[in-house]
């Protein structure tokens, strides 16, 4: 069983930037691929990154490419999400989630273990 914990949501503007972070407990966190996923009201839960276990091999929606950069840092079980030039569109609750695979995936499917999620709200 692996918990996560997301945090560093809020409310910013347009343009700014916000890195959310992902705590994972429990069962061994190095051999786990990685994904962000965010849900805006009235709206499926869209997949934003994700990153294999080694955090060598990233993949990214085309709607954050270039804005956002997933990152893991094994030995504090932790995974980043580094969003920069926020747009209004962004807002969302954001999720963290974790596979028992070390391969990355981008189908919310494909994810065993999710956090509570953590709303992230872009002014315009």
């Amino acid at each position: 069983q692996v918990q996560l914990v997301e945090s560093g949501g809020g409310l910013v503007q347009a343009g700014d930037s916000l890195r959310l972070a992902c705590a994972a407990s429990g069962r061994t966190f190095g051999k786990n691929a990685m994904g962000w996923f965010r849900q805006a009201p009235g709206k499926e839960r869209e997949f934003v990154a994700t990153i294999n276990w080694s955090g060598r091999s990233t993949y990214y929606s085309d709607s954050v490419k270039g804005r956002f950069t997933i990152s893991k840092e094994n030995a504090k079980s932790t995974v980043y999400l580094q969003m920069n030039s926020l747009k209004p569109e962004d807002t969302a609750v954001y999720y963290c989630a974790a596979r028992r695979q070390i391969a990355m995936w981008s189908g919310p499917g494909g994810y065993d273990y999710w956090g509570q999620g953590t709303q992230v709200t872009v002014s315009s």
